[in-house]
Parts: structure tokens; sequence; C-alpha cells
């Protein structure tokens, strides 16, 4: 693939590829610029290649998860599977906000369900990305849509079981 073609893609694919990176940053959107802009440098200086095995969105938003783990790592913003296991009541945002929700799950769920629902992947799709087995996928989706649930329930209650 020419740089042209790369270019074309990548500028049809850039809203996308910025939402994901914010979605990987934790919603930071001035890291998320960062990583984008460190994706975009790593494919153009050709340190990251697409080989064709995988659909170029597919390609792309690994690299992107990719990087931005690496941004959050240095940056110490990292988060630790067993902090956000454990929710406080008193945790729960104010609002019905499902993005803050989403930032209550462990962070492998929370990609894996932002990938499938507000980037339409499928389930293989997101194993390449994420570069897990599709039963770690599937395990993830599953235990992410059941503590999402919980969580929405638990808002629920708090709003409108005291009335």
């Amino acid at each position: 693939m020419d740089k042209q073609q790369l270019g074309k893609l990548l500028e049809e694919s850039h809203r996308e590829a910025y939402m994901w990176a914010r979605q990987c940053c934790r919603y930071d959107d001035e890291l998320a610029k960062d990583v984008l802009q460190r994706v975009y440098l790593k494919i153009l200086e050709g340190r990251a290649q697409y080989n064709g095995r995988s659909s170029f969105r597919t390609w792309l938003y690994a690299v992107v998860r990719y990087t931005a783990i690496d941004s959050l790592r240095g940056t110490r913003h990292h988060s630790d599977l067993d902090e956000a296991l454990a929710i406080p009541e008193e945790a729960l945002p104010e609002e019905t906000d499902y993005q803050a929700m989403l930032q209550l799950l462990p962070e492998q769920q929370a990609h894996v369900l932002l990938l499938a629902f507000y980037h339409g992947m499928t389930l293989e799709a997101i194993s390449t990305v994420m570069e897990i087995s599709i039963g770690t996928v599937r395990t993830h989706y599953e235990r992410g849509k059941k503590k999402l649930k919980e969580l929405i329930e638990k808002k629920q209650i708090q709003d409108y079981g005291g009335r």
C-alpha cells in the first residue's frame, strides 16, 4: 500500500480513531490527541505496518490501543484491575451517564463493550484488536454487560427506590 492510499484510509478513519483513542485514554482529550499523533507517526514512518490480515480499521484500533497503553504507563494514569473491581456506592455517577459507568468497569471489560457497541465490531475483530483469545473476549463481554447492568440497576434504585 502506498503512502497516498494509506493517507486516504487514515483520513477516512480519523474521527473513529480519535474516539477510540479518547476511550483508551480514559476520556483525557489531550492525551488522546497525543496518542493519535504518535500512532500516525508510527504508521507514516513505517514502525507500524498494515499487513492485510485483518481489516484496516481493526489493525488501526490495535495500534491506537497499544500506543495508548504505553502512554498511560508513562504518565502513571494506568489503573489497576483490582481497584476497578471494587465499586463503592458513592462512586455511582449523579446522572445516568453510561460513559462514567463504563469507567467503573475493569479496563478490559470496558474496552470490549466500547468496541462492540460503540464501534460496532464483532467479537472476532475485538479479539484481533486486543490481541486476546476469542474466549477471553466473550468472558469480558459477558462480565462487562452483567456489571454494567448491575450499575444501572443500582443507579435506578438509588434514584427511584426512595420515592
